[in-house]
């Protein structure tokens, strides 16, 4: 099979820079897909992704579909002639091309034939078409004159199959050898010759350095480079280094100062004026104190860079001129006395005020901090001032630097350090794998926060739905459930919701509240033990005793994982399962009193005498919280299990009999459950 390298190149306007990574790989794995369902292989491929361009190159991509045999059968033979001359011009053949086929139900008239594969040339025009058409783009646009949508307008196309054109048109531009080279240092056309020389002839003739993964190194090794030169250390955020990544063509990292008054100001209001205004890297020194010295990426190789420097360092003093003026201003006012205008910030029509939430939060995060060993009076403080710095006028310009602010503003006031604290904790974890709250009044005033919202939400008939949540209660409940696990609190979350759901004024469904808010919390679980590989049955059979506990719930699930592996699980989760479908049968109460006397086979005493030896070592394993130990000590009843089914016929024809071993089984059952239902396994 002939073969040749392919290229494709889109050129654009200047593609948005945070969703530049996402387009490159949706683009080439589209074509790659479509390509693949057209039967055609390739050896290897190459993504490329710049500021105006997306690309992709294929190595030794057949240059023809393989032909497909085809097989149709048709009517019976002894069909009339008039079908029968219908399926054979339906095949595009006549009637003496068709072939008999031999049946038990007869003879059957069939078409055998090829279809010849169609030249790949013909057929990458619809390909890329479609790949373009079906990209996430959530928002296009159009230009000019013609009604074709993309997210950008489309400016050049290059396609290449090995030195030919392939000849296509893609929202009205038409297909070339011709790529651009970067808008300042090489504005003008290039002529590509091959997928193979794509790269550095851009490079050579162009300034462009068009593979995303190149630039995103380069980026990263430069400004750690130059950041050493001055003796600091760079502050790369992952988000900020794909953005820059997506924005710069040919990268050049240079160093700015600004002036050291700055630095009074917070570290995190310096930095987010950096990163999120300018797209600067910020820097540290060895112990992480902010630097004056800020690190950006130039997409020009200037002749006099000191020129560049002091331009980025004109732009980036007003902006830490406003950061340093909200600073100053905002201290003017206490966050205490900022309280009261949080009654006119609305957290939801049904719900109340932010001012309402404060007041209900407050009480939460006292009842908690009762249970967890926090201060009852610092975790009330530092609720009651969780909101104010959202009426501040840092936390209005700089909105992602809430709860930061307040830590600041609330040291600045002289409250004391754990109420600073919780104020910054109380967004801890902002997401699944983020920090959690270090102190225990941190602790009581995040969760807090979040079983308002899940009480609140639930209790006005608004749970997440679908793929809204506007209210993000997803991660509300997955962070109550990580700070209570992973801070080993002994909480108990019907309890936390029913007291957070009293503190509303009226619920509509406030009689489902808890149950509905605890099932949607504790099913969170189940993805949360699926990524660390943890069977679901496992956490079923946890779940099955109605468990309200998380930090509990957590300790079974762990316990009863590792019970799973031994030899021994699967033949007591088996037997759980009878003596649980035997119980289900019972009408009335199950009996309770065991009597040795109705005893007929001698298993049935071995088996009361291995319930009655390892009783008092499970329930005192169980009332510490060691289910470890109480599943091993229960993993020694195998044998003893095993024989009294092997031997025994639950179900005797006598009822003083037969309820003499199902209270015996009982007992077993009641054993078992006081760690999970293993019969769920």
């Amino acid at each position: 099979m002939s073969t040749a390298d392919f290229l494709i190149e889109l050129g654009t306007e200047e593609l948005p820079p945070k969703a530049l990574r996402m387009l490159k790989n949706a683009f080439a794995e589209g074509i790659i897909e479509r390509l693949q369902k057209a039967g055609l292989s390739f050896e290897d491929s190459e993504r490329f992704a710049a500021p105006r361009r997306l690309a992709l190159t294929l190595k030794n991509l057949e240059l023809k579909q393989p032909d497909e045999e085809q097989e149709r059968k048709g009517p019976n033979a002894k069909a009339p002639a008039q079908a029968i001359e219908g399926f054979a011009k339906s095949c595009g053949v006549t009637v003496v091309d068709l072939e008999e086929l031999e049946t038990d139900k007869g003879t059957w008239l069939v078409y055998r034939g090829v279809k010849p594969g169609k030249p790949t040339a013909e057929l990458l025009p619809e390909i890329v078409q479609q790949t373009l058409d079906a990209l996430p783009i959530p928002k296009r646009m159009r230009w000019g004159a013609r009604r074709d949508e993309f997210v950008r307008p489309v400016k050049w196309l290059l396609m290449l199959l090995g030195d030919e054109v392939v000849p296509a048109e893609i929202y009205g531009v038409s297909s070339g050898n011709l790529s651009r080279g970067h808008r300042f240092h090489a504005p003008k056309d290039i002529a590509i010759t091959s997928a193979s020389a794509y790269q550095e002839t851009l490079r050579a003739e162009g300034k462009v350095m068009a593979s995303y993964g190149e630039r995103h190194k380069l980026i990263e090794a430069e400004v750690k480079k130059v950041a050493a030169e001055k003796g600091v250390v760079p502050v790369i955020d992952a988000d900020l280094l794909d953005e820059v990544t997506a924005l710069n063509e040919w990268p050049v990292a240079l160093v700015g100062q600004f002036e050291e008054r700055f630095l009074e100001v917070p570290a995190e209001a310096l930095m987010s004026s950096m990163e999120e205004h300018q797209k600067y890297f910020p820097t540290v020194d060895a112990e992480g104190n902010i630097q004056p010295y800020f690190i950006f990426i130039a997409n020009i190789e200037s002749k006099d860079p000191q020129v560049v420097i002091e331009g980025n360092e004109k732009v980036i003093r007003p902006r830490l001129s406003d950061a340093a003026f909200f600073w100053e201003t905002d201290k003017k006012t206490k966050l205490a006395d900022r309280v009261a205008s949080l009654k006119t910030v609305k957290f939801q029509e049904q719900l109340g005020s932010v001012f309402d939430k404060v007041e209900r939060i407050q009480k939460i995060a006292g009842h908690i901090a009762g249970q967890i060993d926090a201060s009852v009076s610092e975790a009330e403080r530092a609720a009651y001032l969780a909101k104010a710095d959202l009426v501040t006028d840092m936390v209005f310009e700089f909105t992602d630097l809430q709860g930061i602010a307040g830590r600041y503003y609330a040291l600045a006031d002289g409250e004391p350090e754990a109420v600073a604290e919780a104020i910054l904790e109380q967004y801890k974890p902002a997401g699944a794998g983020d920090a959690l709250p270090e102190s225990r009044e941190g602790m009581a005033v995040a969760l807090a926060d979040r079983l308002d919202n899940l009480s609140g939400l639930f209790g006005i008939g608004q749970p997440p739905t679908g793929t809204k949540d506007p209210f993000a209660l997803r991660r509300a409940a997955l962070g109550v459930l990580r700070i209570v696990v992973e801070r080993e609190l002994d909480l108990d979350l019907a309890d936390l919701v029913a007291f957070a759901a009293d503190q509303h004024n009226k619920l509509p469904k406030r009689d489902a509240v808890v149950n509905d808010v605890v099932h949607y919390a504790l099913d969170r679980f189940s993805a949360w033990y699926a990524d660390e590989g943890i069977r679901t049955e496992v956490f079923q059979a946890v779940r099955a005793l109605n468990l309200t506990k998380p930090y509990d719930i957590d300790l079974r699930v762990r316990a009863v994982a590792e019970f799973s592996k031994l030899d021994q699980a699967e033949a007591l989760a088996a037997a759980n399962k009878r003596v649980s479908n035997f119980l289900s049968k019972v009408e009335g109460d199950i009996p309770t009193e065991i009597d040795v006397a109705r005893f007929e086979e001698s298993v049935e005493g071995d088996l009361l005498k291995a319930l009655d030896g390892v009783e008092a070592k499970v329930s005192a394993a169980v009332q510490s919280s060691d289910y470890r130990t109480a599943l091993n000590e229960l993993s020694t009843l195998r044998d003893a299990v095993d024989a009294f089914f092997d031997k025994v016929m639950v179900m005797a024809d006598d009822d003083n009999v037969r309820n003499n071993r199902l209270a015996l089984l009982s007992k077993l059952r009641g054993l078992f459950v006081q760690v999970a239902d293993i019969s769920v396994l």
